[in-house]
């Protein structure tokens, strides 16, 4: 049996990859941030809480990432964990450097010390091409394209990007960047514009809010489903060479659209609930991006499934669903009654 280490595994990406390769029959090791309040709910939500095993780890501490490594003892690693709210980086920039972008060399050295024979995935982001987008007249965006960053999330990532192909070009580590572009599902955190909107049209229709406040309406970027793009990651740790990726849809949806759909699901107007709001407006924001997944369709065999409109339906349609069984008495998988008992985190856990 395999054994990997998901880094981030509380999150949505992580939380669908160590369903996806607990089917695939690994052996699931994941490091979570030891909050105050523990924050497993997409493990709950997705019924593998009690299948993975959970390893506390501060990205800042490199001592804690070798204590990781130790106690998996990992063919694979899975690198998700980072800030990764673009807006979030504008008010806490060096914090996003340091966790977003300086972790991943602790994580690299620690496997070039420990385990050289592990393979590496480092979740790299379309945020990277930043100006290269508008530069390219909105055409899809490849792996050969210039990055130009336009936050200091995406420069942070940008630094993890190159770190990884020094490690695997310096020291032969099989290590790869995944440039995944937009990839949203029903367990997106609200603060991501996609959730918010599926999160609010929802409560609209079932009459427990009554508008929308938005930023940058314009903004267009390139969104896929998650749980299809988990799967491109473990595909490119599974070629012969290790090689950097493209993963999106080739489409490119603005934030309007997205509005304008989401509230034609529920038979509303978006215009009459949307109202703009320059709170959520960035001093920097992307304004268009799409990639182009030729050459993951070409050697991983992948290619997307779930498109725009049938993303959106999903997202609505679970928020729809959560809202009506709240009405009814019910409780959301992540309020605080639901979360595993303090006695079972310790009893999971691996090291606190």
């Amino acid at each position: 049996m395999k054994r990997v280490l998901i880094t981030g595994i509380t999150g949505q990406d992580g939380s669908y990859l160590a369903k996806f390769l607990f089917n695939k029959g690994y052996e699931v090791y994941g490091t979570y941030r030891r909050l105050s309040t523990p924050n497993f709910w997409r493990l709950e939500y997705l019924g593998i809480f009690e299948k993975v095993n959970l390893i506390s780890v501060e990205l800042g501490d490199a001592g804690s990432i070798v204590e990781a490594l130790k106690l998996s003892e990992p063919e694979e690693v899975y690198h998700l964990a980072a800030q990764s709210f673009v807006e979030a980086s504008f008010e806490s920039p060096v914090a996003t450097g340091d966790i977003t972008g300086l972790a991943t060399t602790r994580i690299l050295e620690a496997i070039r010390q420990l385990c050289p024979d592990a393979r590496f995935y480092n979740a790299a982001t379309s945020e990277m091409f930043g100006w290269t987008g508008v530069l390219k007249g909105g055409k899809p965006l490849n792996e050969d394209d210039v990055f130009r960053p336009m936050s200091p999330y995406a420069a942070a990532k940008l630094y993890g990007y190159w770190i990884t192909r020094i490690y695997r070009e310096g020291y032969g580590i099989f290590a790869v960047n995944g440039i995944l572009f937009n990839h949203e599902s029903p367990l997106r955190g609200l603060e991501f514009v996609t959730r918010k909107i599926a999160n609010e049209v929802a409560k609209i229709k079932l009459g427990l809010s009554k508008e929308l406040r938005l930023g940058n309406l314009d903004a267009k970027r390139d969104w896929g489903y998650a749980p299809e793009y988990v799967e491109s990651m473990w595909l490119m740790l599974q070629q012969a060479k290790p090689e950097d990726y493209v993963i999106a849809t080739g489409e490119a949806h603005s934030v309007r659209e997205f509005a304008e759909k989401a509230f034609e699901i529920i038979g509303l107007d978006w215009e009459e609930y949307v109202k703009v709001d320059r709170r959520f407006m960035r001093p920097l924001d992307v304004p268009s991006l799409v990639g182009d997944y030729s050459k993951a369709e070409r050697s991983l065999g992948w290619r997307p499934k779930v498109k725009f409109d049938e993303l959106i339906e999903i997202m609505v349609g679970e928020e729809v669903k959560r809202w009506e069984g709240w009405l009814k008495g019910e409780r959301f998988p992540w309020d605080a009654p639901n979360y595993p008992s303090e006695n079972r985190i310790l009893t999971r856990a691996l090291r606190m």
